[in-house]
């Protein structure tokens, strides 16, 4: 087994960045909520634990603590932030509120030559660092000493090394700490001792071997949807159990142009893997007819896709087994304490759970990955690239990027527009530097002239993002050559719309695109 590093969850909104530093790194982790991870904890047996942030305040009453069993166990611990705060005020240190709070970046000066330093900056030099933090530690617990200092925190770093006890301030987890990544890396491999050995190849072995011990000779059903994560969850499971697997492929009419040839040819003529393509878009449309409130088309497409998906395991019969593209953020959010800002509600996302009364166990080989290591497992499982590195695409597919009522004619309209998008984007070689590109056709209308008659058609919003983990998105600077390109192609080619707009705003964690 390789090495584990707990990482104890107090609410951060970017605690899921610390477990992709660690995984980057090659060492495995999970992410447990500080209020489990007393039960957890022993069984785990981690290697070394890692304090998240928090939105609390350790001065506050019944805000969360790390369990005293951590601090008992004799193994490295590392606070960021709020875990910095609380280690201190468990361990007989004092925290306090402050006026003079820090957010943003932030200078540091390294104060010793230690370990958590090591190749990132020697005693006396400046490092940049990304604070936020309200309150701030006045008192150190006995064995303890500072390692670094900011111009408001005078414990912006600190270290009790006999115990192999650390804390920072500051955040190294986001990509504005530049060398955060490698402090990261000289907590888990040079304090902790980590080899760094986890790699996709050895995840694909265990996984196989754990699904092959948890199914044995029953059968599963995967339902596929064309992107990556379903994709990879097929592929895997074929490789695991052969023919014991049935996928089902539920055809709602909202995907993009040719994609759902691409899955049904993939999957079963590439593939030779069982195959079930349900075409139900006339059914999908016929009960969204009419409806405009964006909650209730999500809704409507999740209970039907539930109505179709099951209608079909019924004719297929047998199947003991559910297989599902859980991956590791959703296990987190699920688990996550209440109230905490790193619970998301992401229904423009999905399309619902199935039922309990299809009684099946559930199948999730996923769930410890993020997306970009769903990538990774897709290349090592040999899926095309097409696949691979397919933008992210919700489960309603093009029904959120239709505000208000979805008719065939809109879809067809955004669908053609959006696949010129993508072609024109592909062709000038951005598609892999961009994480999330699409169309949207607004609710409005726009009067124009084209030639010598005048227009009255919808106005299409285009919108492409950069991203490293879908939890923030900056908008992808086009050159205004590109965009004038793309506009002008879509006006001529697609009849029915008039006007392009280009979305530029960037993505705040937790936000929702458009609907």
């Amino acid at each position: 087994m390789s090495d584990r590093i707990l990482i104890i969850d107090f609410g951060s909104q970017v605690t899921q960045l610390i477990a992709r530093r660690v995984r980057e790194s090659g060492v495995y982790c999970e992410v447990v909520p500080f209020n489990k991870a007393d039960a957890i904890f022993e069984n785990f047996a981690p290697r070394a634990v890692i304090l998240s942030g928090s939105p609390a305040s350790v001065t506050g009453i019944g805000t969360p603590r790390a369990p005293e069993k951590v601090f008992a166990a004799g193994i490295p611990v590392l606070g960021i932030c709020y875990g910095e705060q609380t280690m201190c005020a468990q361990l007989g240190g004092r925290v306090e509120g402050s006026e003079e709070r820090e957010f943003g970046r932030a200078m540091i000066e390294v104060t010793e030559d230690t370990p958590l330093f090591a190749g990132i900056a020697a005693k006396g030099d400046k490092e940049p660092v990304w604070m936020s933090h309200g309150d701030r530690v006045v008192a150190l617990p006995d064995g303890f000493k500072t390692i670094a200092v900011s111009r408001n925190a005078p414990f912006a770093a600190i270290a009790d090394e006999s115990r192999h006890f650390y804390g920072v301030q500051f955040h190294p987890e986001v990509v504005h700490t530049p060398h955060g990544a490698q402090l990261l890396r000289n907590f888990t491999h040079g304090i902790a001792g980590c080899a760094g050995d986890w790699t996709m190849a050895a995840f694909r072995e265990a996984e196989i071997a754990k699904i092959r011990a948890q199914v044995g000779k029953g059968r599963v059903i995967c339902g596929l949807s064309g992107g990556v994560d379903s994709s990879v969850v097929a592929v895997l499971l074929h490789e695991a159990i052969g023919d014991q697997l049935q996928c089902v492929f539920v055809d709602t009419g909202m995907m993009r142009m040719g994609e759902a040839d691409q899955v049904v040819n993939l999957f079963r003529h590439h593939y030779n893997i069982p195959l079930v393509h349900s075409d139900s878009s006339d059914l999908f449309l016929s009960k969204l007819e009419g409806v405009s409130d964006p909650e209730q088309k999500r809704k409507i497409i999740g209970s039907t896709f539930i109505d179709v998906f099951e209608a079909e395991a019924r004719k297929i019969g047998g199947a003991e087994f559910l297989a599902q593209g859980t991956l590791y953020p959703d296990v987190i959010e699920s688990v996550s304490f209440a109230g905490g800002p790193s619970v998301t509600i992401k229904s423009h996302h999905n399309v619902g759970g199935l039922p309990e009364r299809m009684n099946m166990k559930l199948v999730e080989p996923l769930r410890e990955l993020f997306k970009d290591e769903v990538r990774a497992l897709g290349r090592e499982l040999g899926l095309p690239p097409e696949f691979v590195g397919r933008h992210p695409f919700p489960g309603p597919g093009l029904a959120i990027r239709i505000p208000g009522e979805i008719t065939r004619e809109k879809l067809e309209i955004l669908r053609k527009a959006d696949a010129i998008y993508l072609e024109e984007i592909r062709a000038a070689g951005l598609y892999d530097d961009i994480w999330q590109a699409f169309a949207v056709l607004l609710p409005v209308r726009s009067v124009g002239v084209m030639g010598d008659g005048r227009t009255y058609d919808y106005v299409c919003a285009l919108r492409a993002v950069t991203s490293t983990d879908g939890m923030t998105a900056d908008y992808y600077p086009f050159q205004h050559e590109f965009l004038a390109h793309v506009s002008t192609r879509i006006i001529n080619d697609v009849r029915g719309i008039n006007r392009i707009v280009y979305d530029i705003t960037s993505k705040p964690p937790g936000t929702i695109e458009w609907e």
